[in-house]
């Protein structure tokens, strides 16, 4: 705990322009969200504006509208149903211990901040075609999901079910959805088969769990539209084989994992971003080169156990050492040729808690990181 004070639990940091090399800067309060993200599509730009942190939790805020006139008359008592968004009915913390009636029309169901403890038989017969299903903060267990309830939503494309008591994952039939959250439960396995065929998937959360990579074999096979799996805070000892080649977000942190494979990241062609710390990663665990590729824009790697400064690509923009083990500036693992062309776009480098001090740092380095805008050491 008191290296986590002494150097922060987040990796972001504003950026300052026109710094020199020489210019260190010394601080260890960061911030999440800085510019990132280039828009492969409408859809990237969405969960860009997530501004997701890496430390902190993932919820979106599903707080109802604030303009409560006047509520639909075959709205459940409970609840309110906006008359200017009839499809809507907002249920959440009102210290519900069940689910009430649903009326026919309903598309989006928020049941959020409750005492919900199970999901009876019957209770969606109204609404099959329900869209979103919001039931975060609840004590539901996997026990208490009635056959025929979740299951039986054909369209649903978002279910949100963080911060329950679930130890399996609910069935699932619906081909459209594109984000399931299960953030915060007690889950340890994700069965293989249980997302076959939702290619509109795009975001899977599954951070604060029980996981194992047993757990998780096979589970995301055939997701080809997938763009973020968040496995932080589990019980990994190694990455997830069968990610789908889309996957442009991987985020480990906080977990077991000792080594990545030789050749792992050459089979993700569009990641561009990597998560791995607070694991037991160690040089012998990290094959010459797997982080060298060049759709890669940040690695985190902080919190780890590692010697020295792994291979990257001239590519990457963010790179995160912190606290580890580093007593060398390996110049030609970030910049193998240095030229006027030929440089690296690293805009910050964060190598605080290691051995090494600014004197570490070559005479060379200003001439291969002259885009860094900060390097941080102790």
């Amino acid at each position: 705990m008191e290296v986590e004070k002494a150097y922060g639990n987040r990796s972001r940091f504003p950026f300052q322009s026109s710094l020199s090399l020489d210019y260190v800067i010394f601080h260890s309060v960061c911030h999440c969200c800085e510019t990132m993200f280039p828009l492969r599509s409408v859809l990237l730009a969405g969960l860009v504006g997530l501004c997701i942190c890496q430390y902190e939790g993932y919820d979106y805020d599903y707080q109802p509208q604030p303009q409560y006139l006047e509520s639909s008359p075959n709205c459940a008592q409970e609840c309110n149903c906006p008359i200017n968004f009839p499809t809507a009915m907002y249920c959440d913390s009102r210290n519900l211990k069940q689910i009430p009636f649903v009326p026919t029309g309903i598309l989006y169901l928020y049941l959020q901040n409750n005492l919900i403890e199970e999901i009876k038989a019957g209770v969606f017969d109204n609404v099959t075609d329900l869209r979103w299903l919001v039931l975060d903060h609840n004590n539901i267990t996997s026990e208490k999901i009635q056959a025929g309830t979740i299951d039986k939503l054909g369209k649903l494309e978002k279910l949100i079910f963080s911060h329950n008591k679930l130890t399996k994952p609910p069935k699932l039939s619906s081909k459209s959805l594109d984000e399931i959250k299960f953030i915060d439960n007690q889950l340890t396995t994700v069965p293989s088969g249980l997302l076959s065929g939702m290619e509109n998937l795009t975001t899977i959360y599954l951070s604060k769990n029980k996981l194992t990579t047993e757990g998780i074999t096979g589970a995301f096979k055939g997701l080809k539209s997938l763009m973020l799996l968040d496995l932080s805070e589990n019980k990994l000892k190694k990455l997830p084989a069968g990610v789908p080649a889309s996957l442009l977000m991987l985020y480990a942190d906080n977990n077991d994992i000792e080594s990545i494979p030789s050749g792992y990241l050459a089979k993700l062609p569009e990641l561009q971003y990597l998560r791995l710390s607070h694991n037991k990663l160690a040089d012998a665990g990290v094959p010459a080169g797997v982080f060298n590729i060049t759709s890669l824009l940040e690695l985190d790697l902080s919190f780890n156990k590692l010697q020295s400064i792994p291979e990257v690509n001239e590519a990457l923009e963010h790179l995160y050492l912190q606290v580890n083990q580093i007593n060398k500036f390996d110049l030609p693992n970030i910049c193998k040729v240095i030229s006027p062309v030929n440089y690296s776009r690293l805009k910050s480098l964060r190598l605080d808690g290691n051995n090494l001090t600014q004197s570490s740092v070559p005479d060379e380095a200003s001439n291969c990181l002259r885009q860094a805008s900060e390097i941080i050491f102790d």
